[in-house]
């Protein structure tokens, strides 16, 4: 997800309100586990904004004014310069295990952007700097809970067809007691922009594990 300056801009288009609540943004994710050789090598990832994202990330680049979802070729520059853009503190949103161990990853690869039927998406491959052998656990989620990721579809398996793949949901109850306890009872509408949010993006994650026979 792009954290750039035209980021903060749009946030301060928002209402007090909506900028008070959590989470900001909501984003489908599509998952892709890449194998080569028999071995785990990376994920692909694919990011569909939601509609009102959407809209206030076109209106604050001032592209696709006229709403056609027909982007010039220099729109399409403009959004991918936006959206590919990753500050340096951006890890990606992304958690990958292999028994319980951390897989490192690289930065995004084959990074690009769909706009297609009003709706921004996007792409991009996190790469493991050891290919992996064994189970892969994966999580998509920010901390903060700034961003809420949802899983959009069923998980791809690409390069094995001897793989299982099993999702477990959030217990959203627990999450969400949970942000009542960090922020002393408190409603989530009342933390300001300015405050820190407490980090229960974990909790509110599908937790994914992709299983491969030996």
């Amino acid at each position: 997800m792009f954290r750039a300056p035209c980021l903060i801009a749009l946030l301060a288009g928002l209402s007090a309100t909506q900028a008070g609540a959590h989470p900001h943004l909501f984003v489908e994710v599509g998952v892709t586990v890449v194998f080569e050789d028999g071995m785990a090598t990376g994920v692909r990832l694919d990011w569909a904004y939601d509609d009102f994202f959407t809209l206030l990330l076109l209106t604050d680049l001032g592209i696709d004014l006229d709403g056609d979802s027909v982007l010039t070729s220099e729109e399409e520059e403009i959004l991918a310069a936006a959206v590919t853009t990753w500050p340096q503190d951006f890890d990606g949103d992304l958690d990958v295990l292999n028994e319980d161990a951390p897989v490192a990853l690289a930065g995004p690869a084959d990074h690009g952007v769909v706009y297609d039927e009003g709706l921004v998406t996007e792409v991009h491959t996190r790469p493991f700097i050891e290919p992996v052998d064994g189970p892969v656990t994966i999580r998509a989620y920010d901390s903060s809970y700034y961003v809420a990721y949802t899983l959009s579809g069923p998980v791809q398996i690409e390069g094995r067809t001897d793989c299982d793949v099993s999702v477990i949901p959030p217990d959203l109850n627990e999450a969400y007691s949970l942000v009542d306890e960090l922020l002393y009872g408190r409603p989530a509408s009342d933390v300001g922009p300015e405050e820190d949010f407490p980090e229960v993006g974990i909790a509110f994650a599908e937790t994914i594990t992709v299983t491969c026979a030996d």
